[in-house]
């Protein structure tokens, strides 16, 4: 035993605490919805309002998604006990991809164990040194992660920054890189920044390059019927590699996917490491994930997108009047910004006495000096929690003496 290494552990965790960048894990004992019960010291639990949650349908806790878990584990077991390439394809995998290829608009789709995964094996296997991938600075861990395993040449533009993005392709073309793929989120998380396809994939066709775009902030709710970031800015199809998640908008269990076209596809079943060497979805999430699409894909999907929206606009405007500072935008996600960590730490503790259940973001999640509490609507509020919610925050504001 070396007792030098968890000294230094010790020490690491001592000024992640001085520094105000702990991360408190709070636990739920209900539910995930719009009212969550929270556990507390002692054991005690009381109900909140849970601003926090990407359960932007409100479907993560719908009795009748919960039901189609339910029934899938109940005819088909806990799960495969394998990998899929083993023995642990099941009908209810081919029956999944094949909706979420379809209501996505793409040719085919394949399975991974979470969305981290499915970004972490997209580069590897069909991109090598002779490629490039231009990425923006704002991705996703999972993005990063997924290019550092890949061989291909490496190039960044600062978030949202169009010139940049242009320059960094000619500079890609100038070095003689065979395939340019542009890496970038639908929906930055942090900020609820939606990407401009609408200019990144022109750029794509005028250079013969190829669009990535991880729509796990996106798919279910943004868009005509859900279909995500490139129906928002009316670029469906010439996105060519989409990633996204059933863990958010689509049931908010876990699992993510990858659509793209059949050849794609198909390499990625041969080559994809987190694919290969990961056990199969459990036929609970499958059937979970299935009845969120078909709800997503219908006239209820419709209405809960309206009222999503209408919500986030309500919490936006009133926040605003009320003298808060937040990031600009249209999406559900609707970041605070305080700036210092211990202050996002303390406001989030301090509401949550008050009743609303919401985190503060810090480094190294967000940059420094941009601590900020990130709340998130879903169509599960209504205007009395959001109103209510909006007073806290000034209550808790005003307590705090925060100008």
């Amino acid at each position: 035993m070396s007792d030098a290494f968890y000294a230094r552990l010790r020490e690491t965790l001592n000024e992640i605490e001085v520094a105000g960048l702990t991360k408190p894990e709070r636990v739920i004992a209900s539910r995930q919805g719009a009212v969550i019960t929270v556990k507390g010291d002692g054991g005690k639990t009381r109900d909140v309002l849970n601003f926090c949650a990407n359960n932007y349908l409100g479907l993560a806790g719908d009795g009748r998604v919960a039901e189609a878990a339910a029934k899938a584990a109940h005819d088909f077991g806990a799960g495969m006990a394998s990998v899929r390439f083993i023995c642990g394809t099941h009908s209810l995998h081919k029956e999944l991809e094949a909706a979420i290829a379809r209501y996505l608009g793409y040719e085919d789709a394949i399975l991974f164990a979470a969305a981290f995964d499915a970004n972490g094996g997209l580069f590897e296997p069909l991109l090598d040194e002779q490629d490039a991938i231009i990425s923006d600075s704002l991705n996703h861990a999972s993005i990063i992660d997924g290019v550092r395993l890949c061989r291909a040449k490496r190039y960044r533009f600062a978030n949202g920054d169009m010139t940049a993005l242009e320059d960094r392709i000619k500079a890609a073309k100038a070095d003689g890189a065979r395939t340019i793929v542009i890496a970038t989120d639908g929906v930055f998380s942090m900020d609820g920044h939606i990407a401009d396809l609408g200019t990144i994939t022109p750029l794509a066709d005028k250079y013969q390059a190829l669009v990535m775009v991880d729509d796990c902030h996106a798919t279910g709710f943004l868009g005509p019927k859900g279909r995500g970031s490139a129906a928002f800015h009316k670029v469906e199809g010439r996105v060519d590699f989409l990633s996204g998640t059933f863990g958010k908008a689509l049931g908010g269990a876990m699992g993510g996917f990858v659509c793209a076209r059949r050849e794609t596809v198909a390499l990625l079943r041969q080559r994809a490491r987190p694919y290969l060497f990961s056990n199969a979805l459990a036929p609970a999430l499958c059937g979970a994930a299935l009845e969120a699409i078909r709800i997503a894909n219908s006239e209820e999907g419709d209405k809960l997108r309206v009222r999503l929206f209408e919500n986030a606009a309500r919490f936006r405007n009133g926040m605003a009047a009320t003298g808060f500072d937040l990031l600009p935008g249209e999406h559900p996600i609707v970041p605070v910004m305080l700036g210092d960590a211990r202050l996002a730490q303390s406001m989030s503790a301090r509401l949550l006495e008050e009743g609303i259940y919401v985190i503060g973001f810090s480094f190294p999640v967000v940059p420094k000096g941009q601590a900020r509490i990130r709340t998130q609507l879903s169509a599960a509020h209504s205007s009395e929690h959001i109103d209510h919610a909006i007073k806290s925050f000034a209550r808790v504001r005003d307590q705090l003496e925060i100008s």
